[in-house]
Parts: structure tokens; C-alpha cells; sequence
């Protein structure tokens, strides 16, 4: 019988991994330095894997804001308060912007915490 694995919601706590993730990355730059390579695998890793978070994360906030605009007058003919003049499409942006870091810091660690 196959196991399911339960799959994990990510938060923005998995952030906090990331000094974790640079010193165990940092040994594997230096001998990718070291080896005289012109491209090292880690660096460009590292590199293309923040090009790809912060990009997810730019269309996330900016999913979250065009959703708050295209919800702002039904919001004020129904009575209630925008959540544009409130702040907290900013606060859900900022949360969306951030997820894509978190989970690639978190698959990260996870990676080089089973390389040891």
C-alpha cells in the first residue's frame, strides 16, 4: 500500500532557514571557487533560483492588488471598507510576495540538509 506524504503548507516562517541555508551553502561556492570552474552548479543555483522567487513573487503581489482593485466597488456599494484604503491588501501582498522565497528556502534545506 503507498504512503501518502502529507504535504506541507508553507508559511513565511520557512524565512527563517534561510541563515541556515547559506552556511551550509557557502562550503559548496568555495570549492566550486576552488575548482577553477567557470560556472559553478551552486552559484548558478543560487542565482537562478532567486531570479525565479522574486519574479513569482512580483506576479503573486500583483495578483493580490488587482484583486483588492477589481473587489473595491463592490465592496463600497455593498457598505463595507475597501481593503485598498485599509491596508490590508497590502499586508496580503507583502504575504503573497514573500511565499515563493519561503518555499524555495525551505526546498533548499531540505536539499542540503540531506546532502551531509
Amino acid at each position: 500500500m503507498a504512503v501518502r506524504r502529507k504535504r506541507r503548507k508553507h508559511s513565511g516562517s520557512d524565512l527563517w532557514l534561510a541563515p541556515a541555508v547559506i552556511g551550509m551553502r557557502v562550503p559548496l561556492l568555495v570549492l566550486d571557487a576552488m575548482s577553477h570552474a567557470p560556472n559553478g552548479r551552486e552559484a548558478l543555483l543560487a542565482v537562478q533560483e532567486k531570479a525565479l522567487a522574486g519574479t513569482q513573487g512580483l506576479f503573486a503581489a500583483q495578483a493580490k492588488t488587482l484583486e483588492a482593485a477589481l473587489r473595491f466597488w463592490p465592496d463600497v456599494l455593498s457598505g463595507k471598507s475597501p481593503s485598498l484604503c485599509d491596508g490590508t491588501v497590502a499586508v496580503e501582498a507583502t504575504a503573497a510576495a514573500l511565499l515563493p522565497a519561503a518555499r524555495q528556502v525551505r526546498r533548499n534545506f531540505d536539499r542540503l540538509s540531506k546532502r551531509r
